[in-house]
């Protein structure tokens, strides 16, 4: 199934424009009426995919990525784009996707679930509305989710978090609390699962099990230690890690094991591997571009022999050698034909493994969390070898960096090391092309991504981060 982009805003058009047989009935023709585009549950249906298009990696993956130490900014590259923010050269007039498109997904998704309640139901309709609130419930949640990662002044209590839109009518709204805010994301969620059927299960949309996988997540930035071990051991005990064999394949769209929940992509659709490379790479590794390849730091962690992640995520070419080229190419989003166009992985259950065993850690059970990551180093490490750790520090110290490993690339290096407020450093041989953006501390402004000039501007309840 395809989610087309925009489908709700062509919905709503398509009903305003059908809907006035009568001069009495008719509206302004620049207002677009919930009222007359939702009439019955599929309409609901057809709204919640159009919330589902907005999401797009730049939102999730992009600028998070390019900033911390899992990237660096080959001389190759001369299209100018992300280089400034890898720089860490921007301010205020900066539109981070995340903050647009989130808000205009939850617009969409509030006037769904709005009408979701207005709209005639028959019997036989029942599961599926109910599925359907769910959905818009666990999606508003996400889109919250993903804006408090990256707009939140600190992941504490009482540090600005986001306005939490649960309604389109709000027009000016001031940020909540960083608690007030993950208060907002656990109780859609909470009743997003008694809503979604345990039996529905297309990845490419919220499931029940998408559902407990993003309870682990946010407990995991609220340091919830207890429900971060309880909903990540729900998703583990659903859905095991992928084997050696079948890990590659979920890159190359060829496989589903441990994915969770995945944004669909086809043609026409923004491609995610573009980010890195130019198209066709692997028809001409040593003459194509490169626009932002995996750091030396990142590259050199991995047991580059015996370790599945290391060659489904980058690849050595050493004929870039020759040219002075960079040679560490991503290709965790190149599919086995070459192209760039794969499928967005947004929830995978070996971050549920290093969820649980950073919980476990934190409450000093350092044996539960040894346990979880060595069963993930076994999944991914051909003749791995237990180890045991005794020294919570330590251990967490390892989780951390199996996370940079395990999840490269997907957008959760930069969120990792502001939940631990540690520094993003780079290597010397990663910061060449950086001009000078070697160490970014957690008193620095641009650790912190800014809330738009825009909107400040428009909304006078809207306060800027630290520093902007």
């Amino acid at each position: 199934m395809r989610i087309r982009k925009h489908s709700l805003y062509i919905l709503l058009i398509a009903f305003a424009t059908t809907a006035c047989n009568k001069q009495i009935d008719l509206r302004p023709s620049d207002f677009i009426d919930p009222e007359g585009a939702y009439q019955k549950v599929d309409d609901i249906n057809k709204g919640l995919l159009g919330a589902y298009s907005t999401l797009n990696f730049r939102s999730s993956m992009y600028y998070t990525s390019i900033i911390t130490d899992e990237n660096m900014l080959p001389s190759e590259n001369s299209t100018g784009s992300g280089f400034a923010t890898h720089r860490w050269q921007y301010d205020g007039s900066f539109l981070h996707p995340a903050f647009k498109d989130n808000y205009v997904a939850i617009d969409r998704l509030n006037r769904a679930l709005s009408a979701s309640w207005k709209i005639p139901v028959k019997p036989s309709e029942q599961e599926a509305i109910s599925q359907y609130r769910g959905e818009l419930l666990a999606l508003r949640a996400y889109c919250h989710l993903e804006l408090i990662r990256n707009f939140a002044a600190k992941y504490e209590p009482d540090a600005l978090g986001v306005p939490y839109m649960d309604s389109s009518m709000n027009s000016k709204p001031a940020r909540l609390t960083f608690a007030q805010t993950m208060a907002r994301i656990n109780t859609d969620l909470a009743n997003a699962r008694n809503l979604i059927p345990a039996g529905f299960d297309d990845r490419i949309r919220i499931t029940s099990i998408a559902v407990s996988a993003l309870q682990a997540r946010a407990a995991l930035y609220e340091k919830n230690w207890d429900n971060a071990i309880t909903y990540a051991t729900e998703v583990i005990n659903a859905l095991p890690l992928a084997s050696k064999t079948a890990f590659p394949q979920i890159w190359k769209d060829n496989s589903n094991a441990e994915v969770i929940w995945k944004l669909k992509r086809v043609e026409g659709d923004e491609i995610i591997g573009n980010l890195y490379t130019q198209a066709g790479f692997l028809d001409d590794p040593a003459g194509s571009r490169i626009y932002y390849a995996a750091s030396y730091k990142l590259t050199n962690l991995f047991d580059k022999v015996n370790d599945v992640r290391f060659g489904s995520y980058i690849m050595i070419e050493p004929g870039r050698l020759a040219d002075n080229k960079v040679p560490n190419v991503v290709v965790k989003y190149i599919k086995a034909d070459g192209s760039n166009l794969t499928d967005v992985k947004l929830l995978r259950t070996g971050e549920m493994y290093l969820i649980r065993a950073e919980a476990y850690a934190e409450k000093n059970n350092l044996p539960k969390a040894g346990d979880d990551l060595n069963a993930l180093r076994a999944a991914r490490i051909t003749g791995y070898t237990p180890v045991t750790i005794v020294d919570k520090d330590i251990m967490i110290d390892n989780i951390i960096t199996e996370r940079f490993k395990e999840l490269a690339f997907e957008g959760h290096r930069h969120f990792d090391l502001r939940r631990r407020n540690w520094v993003i450093s780079r290597n010397p041989e990663d910061a060449v092309n950086a001009l000078g953006a070697v160490l970014l501390k957690p008193t620095d402004a641009q650790y912190v991504f800014p809330i738009p000039n825009s909107e400040l501007r428009a909304n006078p309840n809207m306060k800027p981060n630290p520093g902007y």
